[in-house]
């Protein structure tokens, strides 16, 4: 992964959901966890595609799933997956019973019709 600098495992995440959607009353389909300052952001399926954005605004090029049961990384630096990395500060997912796409009651009944391929 981009150096060390990149992750910082003692940061907690900023929340349970993306910010930047929740701010404007959006929707996302899954989570990205910033490994260096926490941000949640939302992945590139979803209509905001939080995620890479924060990487584009700050250079925080490593994030990691924040999707119950996985532990992948990506590096948008070099645009390669990890299987696994260092463990982060917990918690280290959305929680279980928050949906997929989320959060509830903002998510439309197209929402498949909405994802970015």
């Amino acid at each position: 992964m981009t150096g060390d600098h990149a992750i910082d495992p003692a940061v907690p995440p900023t929340g349970a959901g993306c910010a930047d959607c929740d701010a404007v009353g959006g929707w996302w389909f899954h989570l990205r966890r910033c490994a260096q300052c926490g941000h949640i952001g939302c992945c590139d399926s979803s209509p905001g595609q939080h995620a890479t954005a924060h990487f584009e605004a700050t250079g925080h090029p490593v994030v990691r799933s924040y999707e119950p049961g996985e532990d992948w990384f990506w590096d948008y630096a070099t645009n390669e997956l990890y299987e696994s990395g260092p463990d982060l500060a917990p918690p280290v997912s959305h929680p279980a019973d928050q949906p997929s796409p989320g959060p509830a009651g903002r998510v439309p009944s197209d929402w498949a019709k909405a994802l970015r391929r």
